[in-house]
């Protein structure tokens, strides 16, 4: 198995070299940051030596937040031959979506602490190359509670996630009725319609606009 490792720690980066290289696997390229990723992928993929599969980091520099994410999606993009799998401290669940959104098959998304188990990790690296998946538990727990946050603004209608999308950009209810050419009291039918299939009663403690706004965000 072709190895590419991504990893701006190099410690960790000559860790997991030695890790799979002790286990009969050829470790092509070690780099830094998001970019060299790129650019040493389409290297070896022009030379017709491309990696089997790529194991990156997310956060690398040169800001330490999803360049490694970004860079993955960038390979499965334009070397959909190259598998993928990313190593994260946490879950970047924007990311890790459109990532496995694009990709049927040979990926994975693993948490830094599934390195400490040498053997599952390995195991997983050879799956994903095999064309395989590898999720860990708590990014499937996470996307699955996004998938619940969609499944409630699915009960809504095309007017209601208008008015909803309108209310996110700090419309007021009198600019919304504006933009939409209804009146005033539409706009205020709309937006009970959509408290109420959201599931937010009347509180003293909780502002309802912010709440439907913030579920339609994390939507």
């Amino acid at each position: 198995m072709r190895v590419a490792i991504a990893e701006d720690s190099v410690l960790l980066r000559e860790g997991l070299t030695r890790l799979l290289t002790d286990r009969g696997h050829e470790v092509v390229a070690g780099v830094g940051d998001g970019e060299a990723l790129v650019r040493t992928v389409a290297a070896l993929a022009a030379a017709g030596t491309p990696p089997d599969v790529v194991v990156a980091d997310v956060r690398m520099p040169p800001t330490h937040t999803d360049e490694g994410l970004r860079a993955a999606i960038r390979l499965r993009r334009d070397h959909p031959e190259v598998a993928v799998l990313v190593l994260s401290q946490y879950v970047e669940e924007q990311y890790a979506t459109e990532l496995l959104a694009g990709a049927g098959r040979g990926v994975g998304y693993l948490l830094k602490d599934r390195v400490a188990d040498v053997r599952e990790f390995v195991d997983a690296v050879v799956r994903v190359a095999r064309g395989g998946t590898a999720l860990d538990p708590e990014v499937v727990a996470q996307l699955l509670g996004r998938s619940r946050k969609q499944d409630v603004l699915a009960h809504l209608t095309p007017r209601e996630r208008e008015v909803l999308g309108l209310m996110a950009e700090g419309r007021t209810n009198s600019a919304i009725a504006r933009q939409l050419v209804v009146s005033d009291g539409a706009v205020e039918k709309h937006i009970s319609n959509i408290f109420l299939k959201l599931g937010l009663a009347p509180s003293d403690g909780d502002h309802r606009r912010v709440l439907a706004v913030l579920a339609y965000l994390n939507s």
